[in-house]
């Protein structure tokens, strides 16, 4: 389900996004969403306490990884092939 949302901006707000959108071949809604989406992406998703709970109950567990010099050479073998896990 899509929402409408009202911003009021001061006038010379909305002819510098209204530039920006048109040097960029878009509608200033489109413009907008976009900022938005890239500000939502940016704010971190839960607090510090969150992500180092995630990390002690991840460090619990002993996941099988090879030496550093095995993983760059795999790393480095996978490129230029197109193969893809």
């Amino acid at each position: 389900m899509a929402k409408r949302l009202q911003v009021i901006l001061k006038d010379p707000e909305y002819r510098e996004i209204q530039r920006v959108a048109r040097s960029r071949h878009m509608s200033i809604a489109e413009w907008v969403r976009q900022a938005l989406d890239l500000a939502r992406r940016r704010d971190p998703v839960g607090g510090v306490s969150k992500k180092l709970e995630v990390i002690r109950t991840a460090a619990q567990y002993d996941y099988p990884v090879s030496d550093i010099d095995g993983m760059l050479a795999e790393i480095e073998r996978g490129y230029g092939t197109s193969e893809h896990p």
